[in-house]
């Protein structure tokens, strides 16, 4: 494969932020009967532009390998369906919208947010490329298509008089390969004084707090503000607010608008998080060039509490079955013989394997049977969820390790 450019502005790209090695497919989760099968590993080399500073992924997997029969429903976390809930009120209030209104949200899941929409009367559309998940949505009465989002997707619901007045993507932009082709089927999906809010994870909390294991395949970009600005304004397009939130390890929320919209004036947060990534360096490629060397002591370290828990005869398992853990697990070389299973609660994934490590996935009762020493959280940013539930370790004095952005141990 020759040098690669970049996914925003056609740049060569010619350094890397961090390489992680080989991996598989951070949601390929494996059933029993697959176990001997060979499976696919890519690399996990991320690059930073630059030209435009867009930290990137190549792409090696289609989209429709990663989404068209997904594992992941939004609505098994009590504390997402909370924060979905919240953001509704929120934009609702603040921008007026009522059953005049129109409401796209790309990548809908299970219709996990469009649902707080549907019960205030404001007509909704999800548009979610997984087949499996749209149907759970449509079960709930959103009113869900099954489709991939473009400008081509974008011009289709124009025609049909989807025109939106606001369109939200979480955790949606991180996942797009054709960035360019996305942002302008915004551009074309959204009215003249529309606005679009999308939320993806914050590079700048990912390099300070040591989160390399939100970097998998799905996931091809990871944006500054700096970096996220620059793909709107390439497609005429204004980012005029911006909030900081703790979801996912610390992510932003942008608001754009048409960058001929004047009843949206640009707020002080976007200019203060503008400032604020200047001064830390987000607008100098050697910043960047940090990360890599950091990455390679946090691995050192996990593998040293690892083998001592071990040489003392300790029983380590898992907590999750998340993409990151299995990103942290296949980099670090993790498998049964220093993790004897991990748990989850979704039961899509009970009775599968991890990828790549093939550690086999329970239900959370399991840990009572075997009362392990420690629990590894692999999603870290649910600790305080996880350490409440899982609180009843404490019986028999086990304790909670937590891998990021240091190890931890909580007695």
């Amino acid at each position: 494969m020759g040098q690669s450019q970049c996914r925003s502005c056609g740049t060569t790209l010619a350094h890397t932020f961090v390489d992680l090695g080989m991996s598989p497919l951070a949601n390929s989760y494996i059933k029993p009967e697959q176990r001997s099968r060979m499976e696919p590993f890519y690399p996990l080399h991320v690059y930073v532009c630059s030209a435009c500073l867009l930290v990137q992924l190549e792409q090696f997997s289609s989209p429709h390998d990663i989404f068209s029969d997904y594992a992941y429903f939004s609505s098994f976390s009590d504390s997402w369906l909370a924060h979905a809930k919240r953001y509704v009120d929120m934009i609702a209030d603040r921008f007026q919208l009522g059953r005049d209104s129109k409401v796209v949200e790309i990548a809908s899941n299970d219709g996990y947010l469009l649902q707080n929409f549907v019960a205030r009367g404001v007509p909704v559309l999800g548009v979610e490329p997984a087949a499996n998940v749209a149907e759970v949505a449509k079960q709930k009465g959103v009113n869900t298509t099954v489709a991939f989002f473009g400008e081509k997707t974008a011009r289709g619901l124009v025609t049909d008089g989807w025109g939106a007045d606001l369109i939200i993507g979480n955790n949606v932009l991180a996942h797009v390969p054709d960035l360019n082709d996305f942002v302008k089927g915004l551009k074309v999906l959204l009215k003249p004084t529309g606005l679009i809010t999308m939320e993806f994870p914050h590079l700048v909390q990912l390099m300070e707090q040591n989160q390399f294991d939100t970097i998998y395949h799905e996931h091809f970009s990871y944006f500054s503000f700096l970096a996220v600005e620059k793909v709107f304004a390439r497609h005429g397009m204004t980012l005029f607010d911006v909030e900081e939130l703790p979801t996912h390890g610390g992510s932003l929320r942008i608001y754009a608008r048409h960058a001929q919209d004047s009843s949206k004036p640009i707020g002080a947060r976007a200019q203060d998080l503008k400032a604020r990534e200047e001064k830390a360096g987000f607008g100098r490629l050697d910043h960047y060039l940090s990360f890599g060397p950091q990455v390679e002591a946090t691995k050192r370290k996990l593998l040293s509490f690892l083998i001592a828990a071990k040489q003392e005869g300790k029983r380590v398992v898992g907590y999750g079955a998340p993409a990151k853990g299995n990103t942290l697990l296949n980099y670090c070389g993790v498998r049964t013989d220093f993790i004897d299973y991990t748990v989850d609660r979704s039961p899509h994934k009970q009775g599968h394997f991890l990828p790549g490590v093939h550690i086999q996935i329970h239900s959370p009762e399991k840990v009572r049977e075997t009362r392990p020493d420690y629990l590894l959280i692999l999603p870290w940013n649910l600790r305080e969820e996880v350490m409440e539930q899982m609180a009843f370790i404490r019986d028999w004095g086990g304790k909670f390790v937590v891998p990021i952005p240091e190890v931890k141990v909580y007695p």
